[in-house]
């Protein structure tokens, strides 16, 4: 397994992570992710942990919580062994004080998700999202607190806009308080608009990535092809509520070129999807889902190998999209504002 340092800390990750938004399943809206109980979650964490991957993702809506009860229970007894990060902002509640990232919710959620991990601390706290109604100071000053009575270790943000996590940097700066080493965002060959301003960021600010949905929320998995267009897994259930819309034909371009990167290789298309974003600038970690044992190994065989440049090459043009403005008007001033990618 190879160790990547996270952000601008002290911190070394594996470069995958088990995600568990599959834990559990307690609602319909999870339920289409997974459901994998207790006994399953512990298989997949033995599984994770003989091939290196010791670091496991969750956040507090995830299934209302029961994504966090099933991973506590599924590491009882090797907390010392793990790395886990889990999320707040969602609302968990009904109250108007049960949402965001106020220091009234933050401290309270916290402590709930410590009790339903079975444990005193976590590793890395993220945002889940950006709360435009309270003052980042506010919300960094709670985080700030959480780091100096023990009860988190490092925090990171998610789903920010450039400017918001520019915002928090320079506040936490200003303050001198903990300052985000991490951000976890989507990004994935068919979703690339992370490149355009947040890499940049992250690379200048000393800011790692943490990768969500680097499948493309299931279009990567090589199901969804021109003949069977939403194949029969995730998205033909009804599991993409929420996500990016994706053009069919630029789709089937990026899993033409997979096809011809699996065929010259022997790897399989999803393999070959993640393998590529670990040649991506400032990507520490993907997070990798799995709705069981048989998914989760045919993920964990994306490290061990490099795709060679050619493939890169290949897999890069396929996917390449003309950015929105401001970023189409950067290009033609590459000498000045050079970039990380060629988008």
């Amino acid at each position: 397994m190879d160790y990547r340092q996270l952000g601008k800390s002290g911190l070394k990750v594996p470069v995958l992570s088990m995600g568990t938004a599959t834990f559990g399943g307690s609602n319909d809206f999870f339920k289409r992710w997974g459901d994998t109980d207790v006994k399953e979650a512990s298989r997949m964490v033995d599984l994770c942990l003989d091939h290196g991957v010791n670091f496991f993702d969750t956040a507090d809506v995830y299934s209302a919580g029961v994504s966090e009860e099933v991973l506590g229970q599924a590491i009882k007894g090797r907390r010392d062994k793990v790395l886990i990060s889990t999320k707040a902002t969602f609302a968990m509640g009904e109250g108007p004080n049960e949402v965001g990232s106020s220091r009234f919710h933050l401290i309270r959620a916290c402590e709930a998700s410590l009790k339903r991990l079975g444990t005193d601390h976590i590793d890395i706290y993220f945002m889940h999202a950006f709360d435009a109604l309270t003052p980042v100071e506010e919300t960094l000053r709670a985080l700030d607190h959480l780091i100096a009575s023990g009860k988190i270790g490092y925090i990171g943000a998610s789903n920010f806009s450039g400017w918001h996590l520019m915002k928090s940097l320079a506040a936490a700066d200003r303050e001198g308080l903990a300052r985000y080493i991490a951000y976890q965002g989507y990004y994935s060959l068919i979703g690339r608009d992370y490149e355009w301003e947040l890499m940049p960021l992250g690379l200048d600010q000393g800011v790692g990535l943490m990768v969500w949905s680097p499948l493309g929320w299931g279009r990567l998995t090589g199901k969804m092809r021109r003949e069977t267009p939403k194949g029969d897994g995730r998205i033909a259930s009804g599991g993409a509520e929420g996500g990016p819309i994706v053009d069919d034909e630029y789709l089937f371009t990026v899993v033409d070129a997979l096809d011809i990167v699996a065929k010259e290789t022997g790897k399989t298309i999803p393999q070959i999807a993640l393998n590529w974003l670990l040649q991506r600038p400032s990507v520490a970690n993907i997070v990798i889902g799995a709705r069981n044992e048989e998914q989760l190994k045919q993920n964990l065989g994306a490290i061990g190998w490099t795709l060679s440049p050619e493939h890169i090459a290949l897999l890069d043009k396929a996917s390449h999209r003309v950015p929105t403005y401001p970023y189409w008007h950067q290009i033609q001033f590459g000498e000045r504002n050079p970039k990380p990618t060629d988008w």
